[in-house]
């Protein structure tokens, strides 16, 4: 049994079902928020949040307890988010060549239309909007480690071991991605996000 947000994973691998309902519910509370602040749909974030469930059951024997299991998932997490944006991209930009050949210019658009983060409080909807649209033109590593760092309040060490990459390297990502989203909001005359600026 899950205690403490500490889990079993001897019994994962066994499918003690009392384990496997643990872990689901925490992994849902884990990453919603996350996969959420990547791919701005409620749809989509619900839909991925369970695919990485089922990836991180699918795959404990790949599990080796050379990091927190929360860690592992999270990185399973981000993954799959990455992945659906790639796919988005490219499925825009067929749209965009069949919108132009057809002349349809209804395209279909993705937008943080609720949010309920616990790491940021808006005033409104379209703060929200402004926010996410500055963080989504981050390139994917600065993105990757805002997000991580100031929405879901982890530490340097905990983003170095998600994305797979240095203390310094996480410190260097967080330095520019900050100063790249403080240039982006202050062309938009906007100043109170100060959850960015420190």
């Amino acid at each position: 049994m899950v205690v403490n947000n500490i889990i079993d994973v001897s019994k994962l691998i066994e499918h003690d079902p009392l384990e496997l309902r643990s872990f689901a519910r925490l992994v849902s509370t884990w990453v919603y928020n996350t996969i959420y602040s990547y791919v701005g749909n409620k749809e989509d974030a619900e839909e991925l949040t369970q695919d990485t469930l089922i990836a991180a059951l699918g795959s404990l024997d790949k599990f080796r307890n050379e990091a927190m299991i929360k860690t592992w998932v999270y990185a399973i997490a981000i993954n799959k988010s990455k992945d659906l944006l790639k796919y988005r991209t490219r499925k825009k930009r067929f749209g965009k060549i069949i919108s132009i050949s057809n002349r349809d210019e209804n395209m279909q658009s993705y937008e943080h239309t609720e949010f309920m983060h616990p790491g940021i409080v808006l005033e409104s909807k379209e703060q929200m909007k402004i926010l996410f649209s500055a963080i989504n033109q981050l390139p994917e590593f600065q993105k990757t480690a805002l997000i991580l760092s100031k929405l879901d309040s982890k530490s340097q060490k905990e983003i170095s071991e998600i994305m797979n990459i240095s203390i310094k390297a996480v410190e260097s990502l967080l330095s520019r991605s900050k100063s790249n989203l403080r240039a982006y909001l202050e062309s938009e005359d906007i100043t109170h996000f100060n959850t960015f600026r420190k």
